[in-house]
């Protein structure tokens, strides 16, 4: 009995996963419980089966990447993220730093010269780096190189500056677009759920600021990006959770470019006892994200969180695009204990990474646009 029990079993799964591959195929949406199931009961080349359809289907064989470095003004924050490894509690500065707007004009200015593309801007929440210090910071990036395409700040920074000055969302983007902002990180997402966010970033911008925030530059005409913390304390369903609202928020305004993973790394943190998801989870996490996010162009791989060996495979998961050359100017993923402890490559590294994963490596800039095809 409790063979042909089994046997039963095995058929029931068989015809639910042949049924949700059915609706893949047919660009039909997947349900929640769909995308629960298979995080429970689908096998791993099952998903990346059906992720890696979807991807082709978008991009082909094409692997996108630019050329970019990263400026973090300060580390120093007024919250204290217990999955954060990055950041120095403001009342206890030592260990901290806090940049100049003339020690950051001067990071920019080493790549004179140098063909990047986009400086990326994210750090602590520090409460002397206000709205005006930060849009002149920007008017100066403009004035210095004016088609250096800045993406900047996470909705967890905007949401504290604008406070801070009294200004609506709208007001406070309104103010940094005429200083030179030009788009927005996915970063400060976490985990949406309240059940989990109270556990692990309780005094920071919750789920529905974050999604104003970026509705409201969505409205004002610019993209952004989003992420997820996972593997950590959160279930599948909360992550099902998470990217509903997102999903959500897509149909509503179209101005989502990527989907970012983010593997919790648990290295000098608060939440240090916890053990990493393993390769297993994280390429499950990056196929399934790519089947239920359908209305998302692009699913980014951030290699040096990955590691290099695992971003080539992710790209037979869903990914299609590995970020970029970064240059060691990140410290965020490094200071948790990521694979990559000083994140540089080179142009013609990321290139043969690209090729050694069978994809077409791809330049593009922040906004997509192909710039070079290799």
């Amino acid at each position: 009995m409790d063979t042909f029990k089994a046997v039963i079993a095995t058929k029931s799964k068989e015809a639910k996963l042949q049924e949700i591959a059915e609706k893949v195929t047919a660009s039909v949406r997947i349900t929640d419980e769909d995308a629960l199931y298979l995080f429970k009961e689908a096998s791993l080349p099952f998903l990346g089966s059906l992720a890696n359809s979807i991807r082709e289907s978008k991009q082909g064989d094409i692997t996108y990447f630019n050329r970019n470095f990263h400026i973090e003004p300060t580390n120093v924050c007024v919250f204290s993220c217990h999955f954060c490894a990055y950041s120095r509690i403001y009342s206890n500065r030592e260990e901290g730093w806090e940049l100049t707007i003339e020690q950051m004009l001067d990071q920019v200015k080493k790549y004179d010269g140098i063909p990047v593309t986009e400086v990326h801007i994210v750090g602590g929440v520090h409460p002397k780096m206000d709205l005006k210090f930060f849009a002149t910071l920007l008017d100066a990036i403009k004035k210095h190189r004016p088609e250096l395409h800045i993406k900047a700040f996470t909705a967890v920074e905007y949401d504290y500056m604008f406070r801070k000055a009294k200004l609506s969302t709208e007001e406070g983007l309104k103010t940094l677009m005429a200083a030179g902002l030009d788009s927005i990180p996915g970063g400060g997402a976490e985990i949406f759920h309240p059940d989990i966010r109270n556990q692990i970033c309780a005094d920071k911008v919750d789920a529905e600021g974050w999604l104003d925030i970026h509705a409201t530059a969505h409205r004002l005409g610019l993209h952004s990006n989003a992420t997820m913390l996972y593997g950590h304390i959160e279930q599948y369903e909360h992550r099902i959770d998470h990217m509903r609202r997102l999903r959500d928020l897509q149909d509503e305004t179209k101005g989502f470019q990527t989907f970012i993973p983010l593997k919790f790394r648990n290295k000098d943190n608060d939440m240090s006892h916890i053990a990493e998801s393993s390769i297993i989870e994280d390429m499950k996490m990056y196929a399934i994200a790519r089947i239920y996010l359908d209305n998302f162009p692009h699913l980014k791989a951030y290699w040096p969180m990955l590691g290099r060996q695992q971003a080539q495979m992710s790209l037979h998961f869903g990914v299609d695009d590995l970020d970029g050359t970064i240059d060691d100017t990140t410290k965020i993923y490094s200071m948790a204990g990521s694979e990559e402890q000083t994140p540089s490559m080179n142009t013609d590294e990321l290139v043969m990474l690209i090729k050694q994963a069978g994809r077409k490596p791809v330049e593009r800039d922040t906004l997509y646009n192909v710039l070079k095809e290799y």
